[in-house]
């Protein structure tokens, strides 16, 4: 199955954050006194090598990779080992400055910490304010926690607004002069913590504002090291796989991560299966069919499914089903007849919906579990509370009689077909409606669990992914399944949703990245 790409849809990773500690015990000793704050009186030993670049291409500074590989020693926790590296290596983490800035900034010495800091040899005079700014506003905050206003106003006056830069926070510290403690805190909830824990923040900042070479970046080594792993795996065209990326060898995923062996057949329905969908826990598979049942499946801990329960009373075949957010309930559908809810544990129909007249042709769940949404065969919308009672209803060409249906999991936008060839985008809270209009019949559509892209089937045996978490784009068309006579679908699938896999009228599965 191949596909052609107009834009790639965007990665829907992301990356988190996080921060180390900043204060190390002092009472650790290694031949000499160390520095808690990482950073030994370093001195190079004989043995050491001079190469100034390292690695087999030659493009990493010898400095830099022994400073993050100490930063990464100290972050977790290995203070023996980090001053052991710098002793070593004759490669300080910090410069005797630096340490004795930090050390100040920690202790609250806050006259000499801007003292150093400018004798730090930073150049950009920027920077320099930004820092200064930064100590200044701890020391104005700490002078009015003790109850000492002149001392905060003076500061104020002749250390803080002589510095010229970010007048905003200038005047948010002056309106906090005429302020009570309270309101202050509440403005700058940061400085209602300890000393300490306020002043390793304050430290967490200024790494952010001086340059790199001054202070190494906070688990600089565990970016590194994360950035080269996504790289690899998003490189890896296979990569199907949920466990974590091994650092040991270079990351490869073999054609033995795609499903591509039959491993159980399910023949308890008694004629053509329409629709099949996994709980959200992935424990169960719910079926339904032509046969006018719907049958449960359990997934036991041997990966086989086994039949939980069939559920019967629909008079017509059953279209499609739908799985409440917390997988205890079932909607079925009959084709342009009523909508029954199950309970799975003990298979009974707790509740029909009906609308005298009209059949019902689709249904879904809102993500709270407390209302289902249905289109009716006159084209319109319901929305029901679970007892049945009629929430709201939109009328006219809103649906047409494909069984397809989605709500994304915030509740607010409601997917669609109206038209033969067009799928309606409704947002509730708005009333804004988006359409994507294809130039042939859709006969099925598939939503990525993050709600940003849509698998549209055609009937020209094509199938579009469409981009749509703003204005709807057409980002890739896949090709190669074969349909004729029946409705194909397709679906989002493997780690990350990463792959879409769709069936074929010739008895084959087709699954592409």
């Amino acid at each position: 199955m191949g596909g052609f790409e107009d834009d790639e849809p965007p990665s829907k990773r992301a990356r988190a954050s996080s921060v180390e500690s900043a204060n190390l015990p002092e009472s650790f000793c290694y031949s000499k006194s160390i520095n808690p704050l990482g950073g030994t009186m370093a001195r190079p030993l004989a043995s050491q090598g001079k190469e100034v670049m390292v690695g087999s291409k030659g493009v990493i500074k010898r400095d830099e990779f022994v400073r993050i590989i100490t930063k990464a020693l100290y972050t977790l926790g290995y203070e023996k080992s980090g001053a052991v590296l710098e002793e070593e290596s004759g490669i300080t983490l910090h410069s005797p400055s630096v340490n004795l800035f930090r050390k100040q900034v920690l202790d609250g010495n806050w006259d000499n910490a801007v003292a150093t800091l400018n004798k730090l040899g930073l150049l950009d005079e920027n920077i320099v304010k930004s820092a200064a700014l930064l100590l200044l506003e701890q020391k104005f905050f700490d002078l009015l926690r003790n109850d000492n206003l002149m001392g905060a106003i003076k500061t104020l006056q002749n250390e803080i607004s002589p510095l010229g830069v970010n007048r905003k926070r200038v005047h948010e510290m002056s309106s906090c002069i005429i302020s009570s403690p309270q309101n202050f805190l509440l403005a700058f909830p940061k400085l209602g913590t300890e000393a300490s824990d306020s002043r390793l923040k304050l430290l967490e900042e200024l790494q952010k504002v001086l340059p790199p070479a001054v202070m190494v970046p906070e688990r600089r080594l565990e970016n590194i090291v994360e950035q080269a792993l996504t790289v690899q795996r998003e490189a890896c065209y296979l990569h199907n796989s949920i466990d974590g990326l091994s650092l040991y060898v270079d990351h490869h995923c073999g054609r033995d991560q795609i499903p591509s062996r039959t491993l159980q057949v399910l023949r308890e329905h008694g004629d053509e299966v329409w629709f099949l969908q996994f709980s959200n826990n992935g424990k169960y598979l719910a079926s339904s069919s032509n046969d006018k049942s719907a049958i449960i499946w359990k997934v036991d801990e041997d990966v086989e499914l086994l039949l939980k329960h069939r559920l019967t009373g629909h008079e017509k075949p059953v279209m499609m089903v739908a799985w409440s957010p917390d997988d205890s309930q079932l909607l079925t559908c009959g084709m342009e007849e009523a909508i029954r809810r199950w309970n799975i544990e003990s298979g009974e129909c707790i509740h029909v919906y009906e609308k005298p007249g009209l059949g019902l042709t689709s249904c879904g769940w809102f993500p709270d579990g407390k209302q289902i949404l249905c289109g009716l065969s006159d084209q319109s919308l319901c929305l029901w509370d679970l007892d049945g009672k009629e929430a709201d209803c939109w009328k006219g060409q809103r649906s047409s009689k494909i069984s397809d249906f989605s709500v994304t999991k915030d509740g607010k936008v409601i997917i669609i077909m109206n038209r033969d060839s067009t799928i309606l985008l409704f947002n509730r809270d708005t009333k804004q409606e988006r359409l994507i209009e294809e130039d042939n019949t859709i006969t099925s559509f598939s939503l990525s669990d993050d709600g940003d892209f849509l698998l549209v089937n055609l009937i020209s045996e094509k199938i579009h992914l469409w981009n749509i978490r703003n204005d709807p784009s057409r980002v890739k068309q896949y090709i190669g399944h074969k349909r004729s006579r029946f409705v194909i679908r397709s679906c989002f699938g493997g780690s990350d949703q990463a792959f879409i896999a769709s069936g074929s009228e010739d008895s084959k599965i087709f699954n592409c990245r």
